[in-house]
């Protein structure tokens, strides 16, 4: 699953046909179980509703995601997984287990449906690591792709509850407007980071497997984080199933913390990339893969953008193209390069630092940075 192996061209088609086939498939069934869930108008209420978390999310993840941006593709890819294919493989899974299995409802929400929907949220986060390896770059990447999917997931479950809360066919209650509103405001603005927080821990297990340096970690990190993102989700589903009061207790004591030290942990991860770049960028240019001077421009977030905002002065939108490009391409030189001063580089290190060198010298005679202190954060 994790074993390092040299990445080829056909590993990005087969992930791509792989997640694209799965995606329009899950589509294509959750489609089906929402439209079974209610009445049109119904549906559409608890889409907007559901749909109001999902900016505010989103934008979190973008925001850690500025340093060395993934691409936009494999983030949208990671939502939509999260939303379709995830959603609909945990339908299948724990319907195949509550059948073959005899759980309760207790035990299938408490057990059965976080053991489920972990690992098919976080199977996203697998095929990256097996097919996509060169995207990781280490946590706080998979940070980002792992709360892209859970967000997603998210979005349709709470369609999926906010529907049966209005037509009261959640076995609480009559429905209506204010069961609704209950439902809402627990699951879409109290708890809204629930399930990226769950799918996070899965995806610092991989983040730490694309760094770790003995086969052991590559296994034992990602299964880890997966099995405390199972745990995680198990409690949380515990704890709706004590009352408010025991509901209100987990929450304010375990999940709330929780995020805010995952939230902290990722600015944490971030801001020490800042120092990990300027390192490993400094080693590279005493070995002339790029000027010494540049690196100010290129490591700290102000810098760059004053230094995109002096191209786009200078030489218009190509120039701030340009600029765009040799920030990308110096900063996946810099984290590449670090792995290779840690004594994990990948198997096409050559080949792929080689292809950012090439990058850098092509556009380094058309850029320029402003001639004046390099700007703080």
């Amino acid at each position: 699953m994790v074993a390092y192996r040299r990445e080829t061209r056909r590993d990005g088609v087969a992930f791509t046909v792989v997640v694209t086939v799965l995606s329009l498939a899950g589509a294509l069934a959750m489609g089906l179980v929402i439209a079974l869930s209610g009445a049109p108008g119904s549906l559409l209420l608890a889409t907007a509703l559901a749909a109001l978390p999902v900016g505010p999310l989103v934008g979190c993840f973008l925001w850690l995601d500025r340093y060395e941006p993934e691409p936009r593709s494999l983030l949208i890819a990671g939502l939509v997984w999260g939303a379709v294919v995830a959603t609909a493989a945990a339908l299948v899974l724990q319907g195949v287990g509550g059948w073959l299995g005899g759980f309760d409802d207790m035990s299938m929400l408490a057990v059965v449906a976080p053991v489920t929907e972990e690992a098919t949220k976080g199977l996203f986060l697998f095929l990256l690591l097996w097919w996509r390896r060169h995207e990781l770059d280490g946590v706080l990447d998979g940070i980002v792709y792992a709360g892209l999917v859970g967000v997603g997931f998210a979005f349709t479950e709470n369609i999926l509850y906010l529907a049966a809360a209005y037509n009261g066919t959640d076995g609480i209650g009559p429905g209506g407007t204010e069961a609704l509103t209950g439902t809402f405001v627990v699951r879409c603005l109290v708890s809204p980071f629930a399930h990226p927080l769950f799918t996070a821990f899965t995806g610092i297990g991989v983040g730490l497997a694309v760094s770790s340096r003995t086969g052991l970690g590559r296994w034992l990190f990602p299964l880890t984080g997966y099995a405390v993102a199972v745990l995680a989700h198990g409690l949380w589903n515990s704890a709706t199933l004590g009352g408010i009061d025991n509901f209100a207790s987990v929450y304010l004591t375990l999940m709330a913390p929780a995020f805010v030290a995952l939230m902290l942990f990722a600015v944490w991860r971030r801001r020490s990339e800042q120092v990990m770049l300027t390192a490993a960028l400094n080693d590279a240019a005493r070995r002339g893969l790029l000027p010494a001077t540049d690196i100010p421009w290129l490591v700290g977030l102000g810098a760059r953008r004053a230094g995109r905002a002096h191209a786009r002065e200078v030489g218009g939108e190509a120039g701030e193209r340009a600029m765009r490009d040799y920030q990308q391409a110096a900063v996946e030189l810099g984290f590449l390069h670090h792995r290779y001063l840690r004594g994990t580089p990948p198997p096409d290190f050559e080949v792929r630092g080689q292809q950012y060198v090439d990058r850098l010298g092509a556009v380094r005679p058309y850029i320029s940075f402003p001639g004046q202190v390099v700007p703080t954060r």
